[in-house]
């Protein structure tokens, strides 16, 4: 009972938040000159991948490296798959050119960095510098886009000034942290209670917990209207959950390795790339995600968490 409850309530905080954070995010973008992508690629990014940190940190610390790992993978496959498929089946969501020449790009660059890194099992101490590496290079891009973009939603939101517009945007993030926190507790408890295994857990409870922030930032963008920060938000934590998150990650706990078991690495992750690369050409190609495509990344998706379910459980 103390479980269901822990994940109702994260799920308010959520949607809560996540108006909230749609609202205050695109007024401070329009007021600083920026676009909403920026803002979702930067800001909005970092904060819905404090969950994925939290976890990756705390799971590493106790020696299960392999939670950590197959959250990171798990969390990517669900945003790309999952909640961009959902959103694109809601609206087609517009890539702009930005996004399309920078982020898309970058976010295949670093699964597939990510892939290399963990040919051998696992990811140490060097592994963890050239990601956050590869962060510090991906942030000073987008930061140096500034406005561009040319977002149609760009500075659509209500007015307010700039300091409480962040402060707005500051505790909009702190209930969707908060909010995915309980959820997932909520939903782990749940799920051992049920006799699933740590690995499932982190690939698929965890994963789409952790993802929520993004997924109802996601819903909510695509019906007010504010795709830019939406799409920001995806392909950001994307990038910053493998680059950022996973480094930070190592580096929380010197001495210990993040362990990628064979059959995340022969399996999972191999799946990441070609959504990653699949994802992106469909992007290019077209300058937007189109429903169809979203209904078969979310098919794909359901295919895979079946495979997932019938072969580890």
């Amino acid at each position: 009972m103390t479980a269901v409850v822990l994940a109702l309530g994260g799920l308010v905080l959520l949607l809560g938040g996540a108006e909230l954070l749609v609202r205050s995010g695109t007024t401070l973008a329009g007021r600083l000159g920026l676009s909403p992508t920026v803002i979702g690629l930067t800001v909005v990014s970092v904060g819905t991948s404090l969950p994925e940190l939290a976890i990756g940190i705390g799971a590493a610390r106790s020696g299960n490296g392999d939670l950590a790992a197959g959250n990171i993978v798990g969390t990517n496959l669900v945003n790309l798959m999952l909640v961009l498929g959902i959103g694109a089946l809601l609206h087609p969501v517009a890539v702009d050119r930005g996004t399309r020449r920078v982020d898309l790009p970058a976010m295949v660059a670093v699964t597939l960095l990510l892939v290399l890194l963990t040919l051998g099992g696992a990811l140490d101490l060097l592994g963890g510098l050239v990601l956050l590496g590869a962060a510090a290079v991906y942030l000073v891009l987008v930061l140096r886009r500034g406005g561009e973009g040319g977002e149609e939603d760009a500075g659509s939101a209500p007015p307010g000034s700039t300091p409480v517009q962040a402060l707005l945007l500051v505790v909009s993030l702190a209930l969707v942290v908060v909010g995915a926190d309980l959820l997932v507790d909520g939903a782990v408890e749940i799920a051992q209670g049920l006799g699933v295994s740590d690995a499932v857990i982190g690939l698929t409870v965890v994963a789409v917990g952790t993802s929520a922030p993004e997924l109802v930032t996601m819903v909510v963008s695509t019906l007010r209207g504010a795709t830019g920060l939406a799409v920001g938000n995806i392909v950001g934590s994307s990038v910053l959950n493998i680059a950022l998150i996973l480094g930070v990650t190592v580096l929380a706990a010197p001495g210990t390795t993040i362990g990628f078991p064979a059959e995340v690495v022969g399996g999972d992750l191999v799946l990441l790339a070609v959504a990653t690369v699949a994802t992106a050409l469909a992007a290019r190609s077209g300058s937007r995600v189109s429903r169809l495509e979203g209904a078969a990344l979310v098919v794909g998706y359901l295919a895979y968490l079946t495979w997932l379910l019938v072969t580890r459980f």
